[in-house]
């Protein structure tokens, strides 16, 4: 019992003596005090360093989660759309050839359809990407999921074409969606970094097309075309492109190639920060989109969206794509006027199925539009046809000194309640209709091979068979320049020897110009002028009732 009571004892002790020194250590400072800073210190390098064994461990696993690849010889896939036959190489997914079904390079139906990738375009592989600046279509190791030669678009649907490499260490995945209904192909690029260490990736597109798929005229020539911030802009000049190139940097909607009718073009997936290259090698026009630099940690993978146009430019298919893609077809400053005349060419098309007969009711309907201020143009000219005697006189009594001449004139029109400038009026607000029309029937696909009077009448020569060509034997612009020169004669003469001669030479030289002029935009000038004829006869006729 007393062993009991003294063990009991014994250990009260021990604990004040462990207490009352651990007490005295910290009082006399013996024993440095714990700091809460240095241990959360310690505890967040602690948690940090966990966090980065558990990223390196999902990168390993990431890593060992890649399934094998094993690289194929390249060959070519032929894709069959409703509206185009496609020939891709495996070995990068690059265009071998882009056949349009529906348009022709001549006229005649057994004439080959507009191919886009020539043999000579195909040699600086269009649909190729880029990466790290390295052409993956000759430097990656490629294979195709696909097993068969031939990828068929249902109709109404889509067929994904699906290309794995390896380029410049990375895993890239091609995923390239062919649609029935348009011309747009879009495209998934996933590239993975297969490696240990932290990769600088850049991606690169581009696309083509040969100069011979425009029309080698001024009204249809091949360019490189983008557009910067929803603007339009285009390099024309063949010296520039071949010895320098073009290079933009910024937001760039689309860029490619393009004519007046068909348009090759990149879609980037919405990035700010693109540049665009482009040169002309061998007649061929290039065009390369390159996307910012990115970097990928080991195992990761970073998604890519893009998108390319091959085919016609379409207004209305355009339009399907994005607000900037229509913009490719450039209908100038009065793009309003141009694109409400296009629709109503299209509606009267509808009725009549022939382009020629709808330019014809579309210019009958703009005359009938501006018939009061043609009439009160044509009374203003009959006003001055009539005070001719008198600008005579005033001309031969004041021929030498103009200043008093004028004044005369000047008195001479407020007497008689003319205004010189009446007759002007009426034609300057019609002009931005010319001009909005004359670029909507420059423009219009729907014109190319689009036949008004096929042959000549009584012949079997081919005639006005495609209104957005010149006319093959210049009957319509030199019967255009017969009828202006008819309008001279009808119109009265300019007081000013010089404005005369100046005046009559006027059809002489819009006839040169007209020769080259697409058929189309002569019919219209030729009836406007026949109807300008007719309707000032008209008035003429009605002015001579009301003067007896």
């Amino acid at each position: 019992m007393q062993d009991g009571k003294n063990l009991i004892i014994a250990i009260l002790l021990c604990l004040v003596v462990i207490m009352g020194w651990s007490y005295l250590a910290e009082y006399m400072g013996w024993v440095q005090k714990p700091d809460p800073a240095a241990i959360a210190r310690q505890q967040a390098a602690q948690q940090a360093e966990e966090e980065k064994q558990a990223a390196l461990q999902k990168e390993e696993q990431a890593r060992a989660a890649l399934p094998m690849f094993t690289p194929a010889p390249g060959r070519d896939m032929t894709v069959q759309s409703p509206l185009y036959t496609a020939v891709i190489h495996t070995g990068g997914g690059v265009l071998r050839s882009f056949q349009l079904t529906h348009y022709r390079v001549g006229l005649n139906p057994d004439s080959p359809c507009v191919n886009l990738v020539d043999a000579r375009t195909a040699a600086v592989a269009p649909l190729g990407l880029v990466v790290n600046s390295q052409p993956s279509w000759s430097t990656g190791k490629w294979a195709v999921e696909n097993t068969t030669d031939t990828l068929a678009v249902p109709a109404d649907g889509e067929a994904t074409l699906n290309i794995v490499g390896e380029v410049d260490g990375l895993r890239v995945r091609r995923e390239l969606t062919f649609s029935a209904t348009s011309y747009l192909i879009s495209e998934k690029i996933r590239i993975v970094n297969a490696s240990d260490q932290v990769r600088s990736v850049r991606v690169g597109y581009t696309v083509a097309s040969d100069a011979d798929n425009a029309g080698d005229s001024r009204y249809d020539a091949m360019r490189i075309a983008w557009d910067k911030d929803g603007s339009l802009e285009d390099e024309t000049s063949v010296e520039t492109l071949e010895k320098s190139g073009v290079q933009v940097n910024g937001k760039i909607f689309w860029g490619g190639a393009m004519s007046t009718y068909f348009l090759a073009a990149v879609l980037p997936g919405g990035s700010e920060n693109v540049t665009l290259k482009g040169r002309v090698q061998q007649n061929v026009y290039r065009a390369a989109l390159e996307e910012a630099e990115s970097s990928l940690a080991p195992g990761q993978e970073r998604e890519f969206a893009v998108s390319y146009w091959l085919g016609p430019k379409d207004r209305q298919q355009l339009a399907v794509v994005s607000e900037q893609l229509v913009k490719s077809i450039d209908l100038g400053m009065f793009h309003l006027i141009a694109k409400g005349l296009l629709w109503l060419l299209q509606f009267f098309y509808s009725y009549v199925h022939n382009w020629g007969l709808a330019i014809i009711l579309l210019t009958l309907l703009i005359k009938a539009l501006f018939w009061p201020l043609t009439a009160k143009s044509y009374a203003s000219m009959e006003k001055m046809k009539k005070l001719q005697p008198h600008m005579v006189k005033l001309r031969e009594k004041y021929g030498k000194d103009k200043e008093t001449m004028n004044k005369e004139v000047m008195a001479l029109y407020k007497t008689y309640g003319v205004n010189p400038a009446s007759g002007c009026v009426p034609i300057l607000i019609q002009m931005p209709v010319f001009f909005g029309l004359y670029q909507a029937l420059l423009t219009a696909i729907e014109l190319r091979h689009a036949p008004f009077i096929s042959y000549l009448p009584g012949t079997d020569l081919l005639w006005l068979a495609d209104l957005s060509s010149r006319d093959p034997y210049y009957i319509t612009p030199i019967i255009m320049g017969l009828t202006m020169f008819l309008q001279q004669k009808m119109s009265p003469p300019a007081t000013d020897p010089t404005q005369q001669k100046i005046m009559m030479f006027l059809p002489i030289v819009f006839t040169v110009l007209f020769l080259g002029f697409p058929s189309g935009l002569v019919v219209y000038w030729l009836v406007n002028n026949v109807l300008s004829i007719a309707q000032q006869r008209l008035m003429m006729k009605k002015l001579a009732q009301k003067a007896k």
